[in-house]
């Protein structure tokens, strides 16, 4: 690559170091093209997957301010970079790697903290943000709950004794 032309994939990749949130490094050797057009679709409009020269990437992790990527950035390398839910690009990426064993997940960057691929699949097997919103929604709803019936509790159980000595006292006279 002529000079230029170097200095312009630098800029790129690392203009999509800073707009994304996440980034997930992979290897891809032994996939073919239609396996990872099949991965770039299965990735949809949250992610997009590129791949890499490795001394480039460096170059523009470090310009970006991404730290943690240099020892991973051996061999063919592609990158997802993740622009919406970092779960759902994970799930994709995990769910693609079982079905081609040829996708390798090296590593990644999660809002600037580096991830190895054992953390990347943990992050994979977290619930999407959707269902953890509702899970805590409900668990807010019911410590609410909780709380109106400690508040109501005692004036009602207050009021049944005081009626039960009135018709005590009613019945004694």
């Amino acid at each position: 690559m002529a000079r230029p032309d170097k200095a312009a994939a630098v800029a790129e990749v690392a203009d999509k170091f800073r707009e994304s949130n996440a980034a997930v490094l992979t290897e891809y050797r032994g996939l073919t093209v239609k396996q990872l057009k099949e991965l770039r679709r299965s990735l949809g409009g949250n992610a997009t997957y590129a791949v890499v020269k490795n001394t480039l990437t460096q170059i523009a992790a470090k310009e970006a301010g991404v730290e943690g990527l240099d020892a991973d950035l051996k061999g063919p390398s592609a990158i997802a970079f993740v622009t919406g839910d970092p779960v759902e690009a994970a799930k994709g990426l995990r769910d693609f790697a079982k079905a081609n064993p040829a996708l390798v997940i090296k590593g990644g960057v999660l809002d600037g903290r580096a991830l190895t691929a054992a953390e990347i699949t943990k992050l994979a097997d977290l619930e999407s943000r959707e269902v953890l919103l509702a899970k805590a929604a409900g668990a807010m709803k019911a410590k609410i709950s909780q709380a109106a019936y400690a508040f109501t509790a005692k004036p009602a159980q207050v009021a049944r004794v005081i009626d039960a000595l009135r018709q005590k006292q009613e019945a004694a006279a």
